[in-house]
């Protein structure tokens, strides 16, 4: 395949300051590494961790090495390997023109990756959007006419009818959610879950929760359009955080919803600061409780005691490892009768209007905006 010289691509140069469109080298064919992939981007979805890369508020959980290119929910098409077999990471053949989604770069050979099985904590993983673009090679985000898939970078095949948004939606937040059921385990369906945040992680959960049969499902969120997504999604009750405003009205109304017990299950996925201890509230005791959206911000006071009344069970869970991306394709294309994904998805906005778009998505205007990197202005 004919490729260019350069491609387009939003840097942040500085955070906090208007993003960069840049040209930058496209690495040739025989410049790929063994088991290097180059991908062209479809479409770029954008992630609430963007606007935190690119405000600077991640820099303490995970160092980025500026100039950076932005993005990293994103799906492509293949256009060239390195040497080496093509195929994804669970077997199935690769060729040119097949749709693909792909992980960070875990290391696999550090006590984490090997003894642990838990990649995602790998301590020499390299991440897309925290990686130089200065050096090869170069294209090392998801806001980009094409990227560069590391090696070891897992990778999997995007199946057919799984529509290109949807796909790039999957490859971050449905991913991650299905990293944090993983976490909890199996939730029994006469039991009681309260997912904390109406974005597309809160989302998610909600569809992966109500096809796993539970009955009450409440959503704590807002605005009223992703409330009322998340009712169509299969929430029994939803309660605003813009009607009851105080955490106190809050909790009434959560105790009411589940007869005084509290949430067997509590899924954290807002990212508001005050919502871990409000999630501690809500947990019946020996309930499970996982944390997902809290990436940086002020600290947040929590009664410890709670952990010891409550014999709660308190999981962390950081992005998902490739299972995870296969497990988030297979939910889309087995549910998509059921669950309007599409739906999620707001704006199309071309690499032009990257800062629009980050705007757009820190004023909570957009629930899962798109980029599209090939669209003109």
């Amino acid at each position: 395949m004919n490729l260019p010289k350069t491609a387009r691509a939003a840097v942040v140069a500085e955070y906090g300051k208007p993003i960069e469109i840049r040209e930058l080298p496209v690495p040739r064919e025989g410049e790929l590494e063994p088991g290097a992939l180059l991908v062209r981007v479809d479409v770029a979805s954008i992630c609430g961790s963007d606007v935190h890369q690119w405000d600077g508020m991640t820099q303490a959980l995970a160092p980025a090495q500026l100039p950076i290119v932005l993005g990293h929910e994103m799906m492509g098409t293949v256009v060239a390997f390195g040497p080496g077999p093509r195929e994804d990471s669970i077997g199935q053949p690769l060729k040119e023109g097949d749709r693909l989604l792909w992980t960070h770069v875990y290391c696999g050979q550090c006590q984490e990756c090997r003894v642990q099985h838990t990649p995602t904590l790998c301590r020499r993983k390299k991440q897309y959007m925290r990686t130089n673009c200065e050096r090869f090679p170069y294209l090392v985000g998801g806001f980009a006419q094409y990227c560069y898939v590391f090696p070891p970078s897992g990778r999997v095949r995007i199946p057919d009818g799984v529509p290109d948004g949807v796909a790039s939606a999957a490859s971050c937040a449905l991913r991650t959610v299905i990293h944090a059921f993983d976490r909890v385990g199996r939730i029994e369906p006469h039991q009681r879950v309260v997912i904390q945040g109406a974005g597309p992680l809160g989302l998610f959960a909600t569809a992966l929760a109500n096809h796993a049969g539970v009955s009450d499902v409440i959503v704590v969120g807002a605005p009223e359009a992703r409330l009322a997504l998340a009712r169509r999604w299969g929430a029994s009750a939803t309660v605003s955080v813009e009607e009851l405003s105080t955490a106190e009205a809050r909790l009434a109304r959560v105790r009411e919803l589940t007869d005084g017990r509290g949430a067997d299950v509590v899924f954290e996925l807002s990212g508001a600061p005050y919502a871990l201890a409000e999630g501690l509230d809500f947990l019946r005791p020996g309930g499970r409780y996982a944390v997902v959206g809290q990436l940086g911000g002020p600290l947040t006071p929590v009664q410890a005691a709670l952990f010891v009344r409550k014999q709660a069970t308190v999981l962390g869970v950081q992005s998902a490892d490739i299972g995870q991306f296969w497990k988030a394709l297979e939910f889309v294309r087995r549910t998509a009768s059921r669950y309007d994904f599409e739906a999620m998805l707001t704006t199309r906005y071309p690499l032009d209007r990257i800062n629009d778009a980050i705007q757009s998505m820190r004023a909570f205007r957009e629930i899962k905006p798109l980029v599209l990197p090939w669209a003109e202005r």
